[in-house]
């Protein structure tokens, strides 16, 4: 019995959702998000509560019984409030800055990185060593913030890097002198 697959997905005031046997739309004050789910689930809205269920207990279908009611649930919450990701650099001479559409990082390579930010989103630098990442899709976003975290990810040692600010990185004790 799934129990993500069988909760409910309450639709909030002033979000619109269609769906149309495994195609999904929903439409709030930030944005429009459209889908088009396995053909195996049922989706089914009623009165401000769209349910998923499952044709059978196939393995493949458990899994995406769950599957789909979680990204509904993040379509949902991503058009009524944005998805944030926030990441720190820690580093001597480690800055962000924007440029052209571009996000430039300086992360102590001979050269600074640009990458190029996806259309549906929107990142800030509100300090040189601050980026923030917001935007209604919640994969994205996270995609989007792994990879500016992947161009120099924490070391263990000193602790510099691009890490996330929630996130916590375990310190090592350096080498010590031996008599």
């Amino acid at each position: 019995m799934s129990r993500i697959g069988n909760a409910p997905v309450v639709i909030p005031a002033g979000i619109e959702v269609k769906v149309d046997g495994a195609f999904v739309s929903v439409k709030g004050p930030h944005g429009q998000l459209e889908y088009t789910f396995n053909e195996n689930m049922k989706i089914s809205l009623d009165e401000g509560i769209l349910k998923v269920e499952r044709p059978n207990n196939n393995k493949d279908n458990k899994a995406l019984h769950g599957l789909t009611r979680a990204l509904i649930a993040n379509m949902v919450s991503g058009v009524s409030t944005k998805f944030i990701k926030e990441l720190e650099m820690i580093g001597v001479g480690y800055k962000s800055s924007l440029a052209d559409g571009k996000l430039v990082i300086n992360a102590g390579y001979s050269h600074p990185v640009l990458m190029e930010i996806p259309e549906h989103i929107t990142v800030e630098v509100p300090q040189p060593t601050k980026i923030v990442v917001s935007g209604i899709d919640k994969q994205v976003v996270g995609a989007f913030a792994a990879n500016v975290r992947k161009i120099r990810p924490p070391e263990p040692y000193k602790g510099k890097g691009i890490k996330y600010t929630t996130e916590q990185v375990k310190r090592k004790v350096g080498k010590t002198g031996s008599k």
